[in-house]
């Protein structure tokens, strides 16, 4: 009996993903291509909008992260913006397009004390008409129940890579706590957004770990971000990165073809780093199922493109944002 290619697996093992990276790119990427049609539309792109609510200063090492208070990246650390303000980012988010909008905090775990002011912030962008999402930190069941409690649709939390190359990235929480956090996320009701960065001097393995890691949770993310490493001057893997070179763009779009398959009905997303990949390039990652993107000049930190960039690369590939009703989970835990 033929296995549907659409219908999302959770036993996939690390063998047989690795084994799709081997294969010939012209392959891989049609494949990819065929899966991402049998769920999605081809032609619309979700469009997020990410804002930093509270910057620098956190107290993790994360090895490529411009605003951990371990490295001297020049980035000066700022206090929780006021709800007024990021409801102003928000609006002006949805005017410009976007479906959904991201709230970034530099913190190593969300304090209790902080939550009533998210909440104002999560419930204001939700009766804006806007998917509400956050990236906070490690989570407590009971922060993420609250969270859920207050209208956030999704909570990113990031496995950055492969179980196996971890350590060479942070050591100030582990493996298994980012995996504790999205249990919590998902035991609350809400949607996942997790995903890794490639680029950091990692090998294919270990970018097959990430998305063997991913594939084989108890429900599959529902959005995937895929981010090609910024490197920033003062981080451990921003030097590492300028010194070794950044990662080749075919294995990049070969990232992404195999996120697509091993996840298929989740929004791969082609997140950071998109600001230095030309046209071509973020074509063949949509064309290998690719179907979010960031939209703002700017993610937390780092540069984004442009407006008018975006809206001439969408016209030159015949590309139209996605529209979504209401935000629900691409399928249930077992």
């Amino acid at each position: 009996m033929t296995r549907d290619l659409a219908t999302p697996r959770h036993d996939w093992t690390l063998a047989e993903v690795e084994a799709l990276f081997e294969q010939p790119f012209m392959e891989l990427v049609f494949q990819a291509a065929e899966v991402h049609r049998r769920t999605f539309d081809p032609s619309e792109v979700q469009l997020s909008r990410l804002l930093s609510i509270k910057t620098g200063g956190c107290a993790e090492n994360c090895g490529y992260c411009s605003q951990s208070a371990s490295f001297d990246t020049g980035l000066k650390a700022e206090k929780l913006m006021d709800t007024q303000a990021v409801l102003a980012e928000a609006m002006a988010a949805k005017a410009g397009g976007a479906d959904r909008f991201c709230m970034g905090a530099a913190w190593r775990e969300l304090k209790d004390r902080d939550t009533p002011k998210l909440a104002a912030m999560i419930s204001g962008v939700k009766a804006l008409g806007l998917e509400t999402c956050a990236t906070l930190g490690m989570l407590t069941a009971d922060q993420a129940r609250q969270l859920k409690d207050a209208g956030l649709d999704y909570y990113n939390h990031n496995l950055d890579t492969g179980p196996d190359y971890y350590a060479d990235v942070v050591t100030t929480r582990t493996y298994q706590d980012r995996l504790d956090t999205l249990k919590h996320v998902r035991d609350a009701g809400m949607s996942t957004c997790c995903g890794g960065i490639v680029g950091m001097g990692e090998a294919r393995r270990d970018r097959a770990g990430l998305l063997h890691a991913l594939a084989t949770l108890p429900a599959h993310p529902d959005s995937l971000p895929v981010n090609a490493l910024v490197p920033v001057a003062g981080t451990p893997l921003g030097d590492q990165v300028k010194r070794e070179g950044e990662i080749d763009p075919i294995e990049f779009v070969r990232t992404v073809a195999v996120a697509r398959i091993v996840c298929p009905r989740s929004m791969v997303r082609l997140s950071a780093g998109r600001e230095a990949m030309s046209p071509e390039m973020q074509a063949l990652c949509f064309l290998a199922g690719a179907n979010s993107i960031f939209v703002g000049d700017r993610l937390l930190t780092t540069a984004n493109p442009a407006a008018d960039a975006d809206t001439r690369l969408f016209a030159k590939l015949d590309l139209r944002p996605m529209v979504t009703d209401r935000p629900q989970a691409v399928e249930s835990a077992a």
